[in-house]
C-alpha cells in the first residue's frame, strides 16, 4: 500500500506464545463448571483455599525441587529482575505453598489448604501438556498417620464421582520409604545399572548421573526389559514404612477405593518420601496421569520452617477437560446461553427496556439476561436469540413500551403471551421461571 509516496508493509498478527493457550469463551463456561465442583468437594473436606503469587524467588525450587531435576534443569522459566534478582514463573504449587504457609506461621496447628492456578514448564508442547498449564491442588500439614493420605485419596475419589469420571481413572500407589532408605536404594541401583549403560535408552543414561530413580518410570522397552533384574526398592523400605503403607491399603479398603500397588512408581520430584500416588486414565495416551502426589516429611524443616509431617497432590486442569470434554460434559450440568434476549425494537425504547431488564435481574439473580443494544429490526434480532440459545425472547417495541407491557415467546415451542410491567416485574419474573 502506498500513500504520498510512503509505502505501509501490513503489521503481522501477534499469537500466543507456543505452548500457552487462551481459555476461549467456548471453553471457559466448562472450565468454570469444573472449578467449582471442585471447590465443591474440597468444602466438604473441610480444604480451605489460598492462593500464592506466580512468581517466586528462583532459590526456593533449587531447595525443594531438587537441582538436578528435569524440571529445574530444563524446563523452569528463571530470568533476572531489574534489581539483579534470580526470580521464577512457578512449575508448581507445592513449594510456594510450604513458603507462604512458613511466612505466615500458619503451621503452629495443623491446615488443610488447595490452590489453583496457572503454573509454567518450557517443554514440548503436546496433548494434555502445554508450558502454561494449570493444576488444582491441596496439601494437609501436621498429621503422621495414613489417615490423612486415606482422607485425600477419599476426597480425589469422590471428585471423579461427581465429574462422572470413576470408570476413566484408576489409582497407583507405592511405597518409596524414607530419604535414607532411598539413597540407599539409589547407589544400589545405579550400581546395577552402570553394568548395562550402553544399553540405556539416552534420556536414562543421563537420568544415571542426575535422577536416577526417574529410570524406573522410562517408557523404553529395551530399559524397562533391564530393570526386570534391577534391585527392588522395597528391599530397602524399612518395617515402619512398611506397615504405614499397610494401614493405608487398610483404609483405602475400607472406604471402597481400590489401589494398585506399582512398584515402579516413584514421582519426579526429590521431596517425596514413604506414600506417592498418582490417578491415571488410559483415555488420554501418552500423558495419562491426571493426578498425582504424595507424602513430604522433610520440605517444610528443608525450607527454614520447623519439622512438619505434610502430604498433598496437585490435579491438571487441562487433562481433566480432555476427559470431560470425551464425555461431553456430562456431569457438568449448566450452559452459558442466557435465559432470555430482550428484544428492542427502537433504539428510542432502549430506556425502557433497561428498566425492565435491571428490574428483572435484581429479582431472577441466578437468571442471564441479554439485551439488544444495537440497531436492527426485530427479525434479525429474534435471528440472534435463536442463535444465543436462549429460551426466551422478551420483545419491546411500541405497543409494549405504550401500555407498558412485555411480549414473551418461548423460542423453544412457540408460545407466546403479553405481560403487564406497569407496577412492578413480578409477574414477568415468574412467567421465566
Amino acid at each position: 500500500m502506498k500513500t504520498l509516496g510512503f509505502t505501509f508493509m501490513p503489521l503481522k498478527k501477534i499469537k500466543a506464545i507456543r505452548g500457552m493457550h487462551d481459555i476461549t469463551p467456548d471453553k471457559s463456561g466448562h472450565w468454570a463448571r469444573l472449578e467449582k465442583a471442585v471447590a465443591a468437594v474440597f468444602a466438604t473436606y473441610a480444604y480451605r483455599e489460598i492462593r500464592m503469587p506466580i512468581v517466586e524467588n528462583t532459590g526456593l525450587f533449587h531447595r525443594s525441587i531438587g537441582e538436578v531435576t528435569d524440571i529445574v534443569e530444563k524446563e523452569m522459566y528463571t530470568f533476572a529482575d531489574r534489581n539483579g534478582e534470580s526470580i521464577a514463573l512457578r512449575p508448581e504449587g507445592t513449594a510456594g505453598c510450604v513458603r507462604a504457609c512458613i511466612e505466615h506461621s500458619l503451621l503452629d496447628t495443623p491446615q488443610k489448604l488447595w490452590y489453583n492456578g496457572p503454573m509454567f514448564r518450557y517443554e514440548r508442547p503436546q496433548k494434555g501438556r502445554q508450558r502454561q498449564f494449570h493444576q488444582i491442588g491441596a496439601e494437609a500439614f501436621g498429621y503422621t498417620g495414613a489417615e490423612v493420605e486415606a482422607e485425600i485419596l477419599l476426597l480425589n475419589a469422590k471428585l471423579w464421582r461427581a465429574l462422572g469420571l470413576e470408570k476413566s481413572i484408576s489409582l497407583q500407589i507405592n511405597n518409596i520409604g524414607s530419604s535414607e532408605a532411598r539413597a540407599a536404594y539409589r547407589q544400589a541401583l545405579v550400581d546395577y545399572l552402570n553394568q548395562y549403560r550402553g544399553d540405556l535408552d539416552a534420556d536414562s543414561q543421563r537420568r544415571l548421573e542426575t535422577n536416577p530413580l526417574r529410570i524406573l518410570d522410562s517408557k523404553d522397552a529395551a530399559t524397562q526389559q533391564l530393570l526386570e533384574g534391577a534391585p527392588a526398592l522395597s528391599a530397602f523400605v524399612s518395617q515402619e514404612s512398611k506397615e504405614h503403607f499397610a494401614r493405608l491399603n487398610e483404609l483405602l479398603a475400607a472406604g471402597g477405593v481400590e489401589a494398585l500397588h506399582n512398584p515402579r512408581l516413584v514421582r519426579g520430584l526429590d521431596y517425596y518420601n514413604d506414600t506417592v500416588f498418582e490417578w491415571v486414565s488410559d483415555e488420554l495416551g501418552a500423558q495419562g496421569t491426571v493426578c498425582g502426589g504424595g507424602r513430604y516429611d522433610g520440605l517444610v524443616e528443608q525450607l527454614g520452617g520447623k519439622p512438619t509431617p505434610a502430604v498433598g497432590f496437585a490435579m491438571g486442569i487441562e487433562r481433566l477437560y480432555l476427559l470431560l470434554e470425551a464425555h461431553d460434559f456430562a456431569a457438568l450440568p449448566g450452559s452459558d446461553a442466557p435465559g432470555a434476549y430482550v428484544i428492542v425494537a427502537d433504539p428510542a425504547y432502549q430506556a425502557f427496556a433497561f428498566e425492565v431488564t435491571e428490574s428483572l435481574r435484581s429479582a431472577l439473580p441466578e437468571f442471564a439476561i441479554m439485551q439488544h443494544l444495537a440497531a436492527g429490526s426485530i427479525k434479525s434480532q429474534f435471528k440472534k436469540a435463536d442463535k444465543s440459545g436462549a429460551k426466551f425472547a422478551l420483545v419491546i417495541a411500541e405497543n409494549e413500551v405504550a401500555e407498558q407491557t412485555v411480549t414473551i415467546k418461548n423460542l423453544h415451542t412457540g408460545e407466546q403471551s403479553i405481560v403487564s410491567v406497569s407496577k412492578d416485574t413480578t409477574e414477568l419474573a415468574a412467567a421465566l421461571k
